[in-house]
Parts: C-alpha cells; sequence; structure tokens
C-alpha cells in the first residue's frame, strides 16, 4: 500500500522527536519531593513537569513544596482516587471539619481562611488558626510569620541516645533531607525518652530561595507519622542511626512575630470546664485562709486586751 504524499516527511519529524525526547521525559517522571502531585512529559523538549494534585500550581521539584498547597492537594483529592499517602486527615481539621486553604502566587496561606460556611478566621504564615472566628466579614491584617517552631518529641521503648550523635543525626536530616539551612536549626535537645527540636527563621533571616521552617516542619512530621511526601518512602519514626527511631507522641508548638488574638468569650466547652474546676478547687482554699485569718486575729486580740487587762490592775508605785 503506497503512503500519501508528504506522510514519510512526517514521519521521520515524529520518529526524530521520539529519538530525541530527554530519557526522563519517558520513564520515571515523578516530583522528586512531592507524591501528590500529576507529572508528565509537558515541559520544553518534553522534559518532565509536575504539578501539585488539586489546584495545578506548577511545581519545583527541587525544594520542598509550600504546606497550603499539600493541604490544598488533600482537601481535593478525589475520595477514590490512587492512594498517596496512608490515611490520615485531608487538611486542617479545626473542630469544625474540613476545609480547602486557600494559597496566593507563591502556595502561602493567605492571612484569611474560611470553611465551606461563611465561618472565617485568621491564621499565621504555616496555617494556624490565630484569631476567633467570625462571619465573612472578619478582617485580617495580613499573614502573621511563624517565626519559632518546636517539635516536641517522645521516643518508644530504645535505649538512651547520646546527645551529640542525636544533634549530628537530626542536623545532617534537616539538611539533607528537607533542605534547611543548618543557621535555621536552633538546637536539640534530648532527655531520654523526649526529644526537642528548635527552629528559628525571621522574615529578615529567610533569603529567596531558603526552606521556610514550616513546610521543613510538615514534612518531618509526615515523616515521623509514616505518611511521608516523598515518592518511595515509607515506614514511621526518625531516621537515626540508619534505620527509624519509632516516636510515640509528637506535638508541635507554633510562636509567631505577634501574639494571638483570642478571648474568653470564644473559649471551647472543655477549656471552660478546665476553668470552672480550677476556680472551684480554689474556693475552698481561700475560704480555708480566709477563717485561718479571721481566727489568729481574734486570737491576737485577745491577748492584747488581756495583757492590757492585767497592767491595770497593777498596783501602781
Amino acid at each position: 500500500m503506497a503512503r500519501p504524499p508528504g506522510l514519510a516527511p512526517l514521519l521521520a519529524l515524529l520518529a526524530l522527536a521520539a529519538a530525541t525526547r530527554p530519557a526522563g521525559a519517558q520513564h520515571n517522571c515523578t516530583c522528586a519531593t512531592n507524591k501528590m502531585s500529576v507529572c508528565g512529559p509537558d515541559g520544553p523538549g518534553g522534559s518532565c513537569q509536575c504539578r501539585a494534585l488539586g489546584s495545578g500550581v506548577l511545581l519545583d521539584c527541587s525544594t520542598l513544596t509550600a504546606k497550603c498547597l499539600l493541604l490544598q492537594a488533600r482537601a481535593r483529592a478525589p475520595p477514590r482516587g490512587r492512594s498517596l499517602v496512608s490515611p490520615g486527615p485531608l487538611a486542617i481539621v479545626d473542630n469544625d471539619g474540613l476545609y480547602d486553604p486557600e494559597c496566593d502566587g507563591e502556595g502561602r496561606f493567605k492571612a484569611r481562611q474560611c470553611n465551606r460556611t461563611s465561618v472565617c478566621w485568621c491564621v499565621n504564615s504555616v496555617g494556624v488558626r490565630r484569631t476567633d472566628k467570625g462571619d465573612r466579614g472578619l478582617r485580617c491584617a495580613g499573614v502573621v510569620r511563624t517565626h519559632h517552631i518546636l517539635i516536641h518529641l517522645r521516643h518508644g521503648p530504645a535505649a538512651a541516645l547520646n546527645l551529640s550523635f542525636l544533634d549530628a543525626e537530626l542536623r545532617q536530616l534537616f539538611r539533607q533531607r528537607y533542605g534547611l539551612r543548618a543557621a535555621f536549626l536552633h538546637a536539640v535537645r534530648y532527655d531520654a525518652p523526649t526529644i526537642q527540636i528548635e527552629l528559628l527563621q525571621n522574615a529578615s533571616q529567610k533569603a529567596p530561595g531558603d526552606v521556610d521552617i514550616g513546610d521543613a516542619a510538615y514534612y518531618f512530621e509526615r515523616d515521623v507519622k509514616g505518611e511521608s511526601l516523598f515518592p518511595g518512602h515509607s515506614g514511621a519514626g526518625v531516621p537515626v542511626r540508619g534505620g527509624s527511631l519509632p516516636v510515640d507522641h509528637t506535638l508541635i508548638y507554633y510562636l509567631d512575630e505577634k501574639p494571638p488574638e483570642f478571648t474568653m468569650r470564644r473559649l471551647t466547652a472543655g477549656v471552660i470546664a478546665i476553668i470552672v474546676v480550677v476556680a472551684v478547687a480554689l474556693v475552698p482554699g481561700v475560704v480555708v485562709m480566709v477563717i485561718t485569718h479571721y481566727k489568729r486575729s481574734r486570737k491576737y486580740k485577745k491577748v492584747e486586751i488581756k495583757e492590757l487587762g492585767e497592767l491595770r490592775s497593777e498596783p501602781s508605785l
């Protein structure tokens, strides 16, 4: 069968394009730092290009993905889509259910976040709520930066670790795995079985291209909980000694450049109950103190009156 005129040159061009396409675009087209992505040979010359799942934002796979985009991907992932991470919260859970965070053009949290109703609140740079909740008329002056993060861990049954060894291992982990500059890991403290990692990064210290401490802390948290965001990584715990140190308890504290703006009237029922219990416990103590003070005062007055009476009854010289 004869080929139509002009088809041969077209086939030759297609064959040449397939032969010259980068190998990375044909095989292993994945994002090295974010498994919650969709990748394909869509870049210049058929190079591998990846976009964040859910939002479609173009990713730089040579560094960590911003936390807001990761939470957004979890919130927007189809319920029966491909398995990306082990089961866990799909986004920020704030006792009001799941919400889809709003990110700016750089993938960072916008100052004001709202759920699927008319409830809104202000967040810090790591997406943690720092104000009372209000309606959609709520105003947030701007994103308040989280400049100090304390990661508090308690490891499982294991022999006590050497502090200098643990310090070196964790500094290497944050530098090599998460790309965080050494200057931003302020301190590592250890009192078996408790490990504390302090991250410090002021806005003036963060240069363009620097990994944000909030992103590094989030990637570390997911690794510790066995929900790694890196492709091909599994298992829970802190990677030390060529393996993983199991962790029983994880808490992360955030300190912002400005204090949070919560009011007493917005306290949850649990916090109010604690305050009431403490108040009830203090009342008997206060009553006992008042009664004791009153009795002592009366005792002293009786002694003074008795001594005064004795002095009056004595004969004058």
